[in-house]
């Protein structure tokens, strides 16, 4: 038996509730790398970020609904970004789950962490199969979740109620002007 089908296969035996517990046991079990076709292999840093993203209440909301992760260029925050906007919608988001990827503008909300997204999805077996990828949506019918990109001044997203919004490049965002002189 090889490796990946055993972890398919442990990925089973876990229930949602389990995953909700520890979601980067939901990303090595069910989450495939599109560029190494093989299971995420989550950093340190990632694993403990996403340790106390997902901490609950007693009531079960998020104690910390507002997150960043950082980290210096080229380390993999797209990557991380996708992953973690997978893990909200489908493990925290419920029933009619929305998910922003914002940027700039349309082209880069969907060239950055969007694509990312579509392409653990069409790589992954387990979403594949319960997924319907568009250009700009991916929507889990069984669910009603939905994961879409926008521009940062998209008027048609008033009214939303995300459960997850992901900034790209979150400093070009509002009235931001840098220091003269």
């Amino acid at each position: 038996m090889t490796r990946r089908r055993r972890q398919h296969q442990a990925a089973r035996a876990y229930s949602l509730d389990d995953y909700r517990a520890n979601p980067a046991q939901f990303i090595a079990e069910t989450l495939i790398d599109p560029e190494t076709r093989a299971p995420f292999q989550l950093l340190p840093a990632e694993r403990a970020f996403l340790n106390h993203a997902f901490l609950t209440d007693a009531s079960g909301r998020l104690v910390y609904p507002e997150q960043v992760f950082s980290a210096p260029k080229k380390s993999g925050k797209t990557g991380f970004a996708a992953l973690h906007t997978l893990t909200m919608c489908l493990l925290l988001g419920g029933q009619y789950a929305e998910g922003y990827c914002v940027a700039n503008d349309l082209e880069q909300a969907q060239g950055r962490v969007f694509l990312a997204i579509k392409r653990i999805v069409e790589s992954s077996p387990e979403l594949r199969a319960i997924a319907r990828v568009f250009s700009d949506r991916v929507e889990f019918p069984i669910t009603g979740a939905s994961i879409a990109a926008l521009a940062s001044d998209y008027a048609g997203a008033a009214g939303a109620n995300p459960t997850i919004s992901t900034f790209d490049e979150l400093w070009g965002f509002g009235a931001i002007t840098p220091p003269v002189g």
